[in-house]
């Protein structure tokens, strides 16, 4: 769902602050093991490589003062020695800002995937683990327009974060023979804290929120080695209504990749990289990609477009 403006209700001396926590992304299959601690990276799915490092940068509702601004590192590795259980793990780091509020989170994840052979398909269940610093501006929250601020010095909280997910990836035989499929559910941010700050102003409270998201998706290859990649990502927060995001992705036999999609919460989105790898002589794979959101919304004020960069670096080993 499109991300709201930080919302202020005053409730005797205190302020409650709640909106979507979790950062949004457009090229969010760039960032599915963020999305699920127990996702299966879409480099092994598309190219079989097992090692991937990546990096993100999102600047959300260009042009409006304190729009979200999201970086993050991942880097993860799916072992492919073993059978009956496979090892997954990695991890990420990511710092997200949005008007006054702010959170830099550090974790782990571990992941074992149930398989007969990691090539073909699997069940994956995965673990995170991390420590978020959540961080509020206290000078530049107001209750309303040219109103008294909150505070007046910053504050921060530091607490544990787990999240959990569930995987499943499958090759198909017959006449899509060598496709895959795979779908997920997962909870990213399993503790809900209620995150109080306080000074000699009064208090105020950021509550946390828990997020569910599921994942699906469709490999279609073809014999010029291009594929298309139709997908589905779903999030629901409690009270608040389910949002859709649905995407199309086509590689060409080329390096280029093209995309687009759309969501419930009437965002368009358009996507477009490349991949430098045997097509350059390169073992291993960079690939580079950059999103574009739009909101054709007729609720609420304009909030801009939104401009992501993504690059990754996969390899085999």
């Amino acid at each position: 769902m499109t991300r709201l403006p930080l919302l202020l209700c005053l409730l005797l001396t205190s302020v409650f602050l709640q909106a979507q926590q979790l950062s949004l992304f457009t090229q969010y299959r760039e960032n599915a093991t963020l999305i699920n601690p127990a996702a299966v990276e879409g480099d092994f799915l598309a190219y079989g490589q097992n090692l991937t490092f990546g990096a993100s940068i999102r600047n959300q509702w260009v042009g409006v003062t304190g729009g979200p601004k999201t970086q993050s590192l991942r880097g993860s590795y799916l072992s492919t020695e073993w059978t009956g259980v496979t090892i997954q793990g990695g991890g990420h780091l990511i710092n997200d800002v949005t008007g006054p509020t702010g959170f830099t989170g550090l974790y782990g994840r571990i992941g074992g995937i149930v398989t007969g052979d990691a090539e073909y398909g699997g069940l994956s269940i995965g673990l995170s683990g991390g420590i978020v610093q959540y961080r509020v501006d206290a000078d530049k929250v107001r209750l309303r327009e040219d109103g008294d601020v909150i505070g007046t010095q910053d504050e921060s909280q530091i607490f544990p974060d787990l999240g959990f997910g569930v995987y499943y990836y499958q090759m198909l035989s017959g006449s899509m023979d060598g496709d895959y499929i795979y779908g997920g559910i997962s909870v990213p941010q399993i503790l809900g804290l209620d995150l109080t700050f306080q000074d000699e102003n009064g208090e105020f409270l950021v509550q946390r929120m828990r997020h569910f998201y599921g994942q699906f998706g469709l490999y279609k290859f073809f014999r010029d080695d291009s594929f298309i990649e139709p997908s589905l990502w779903v999030k629901y927060i409690p009270n608040a209504p389910v949002n859709v995001d649905i995407n199309l992705r086509y590689q060409l036999p080329s390096s280029l990749w093209i995309g687009t999609g759309v969501s419930t919460g009437k965002n368009f989105h358009l996507d477009a990289g490349f991949v430098l790898g045997e097509n350059v002589g390169f073992d291993n794979l960079i690939r580079v990609g950059y999103g574009f959101d739009y909101s054709f919304s007729a609720f609420g004020p304009f909030v801009g477009s939104t401009h992501e960069l993504n690059i990754t670096f996969s390899f085999e080993r």
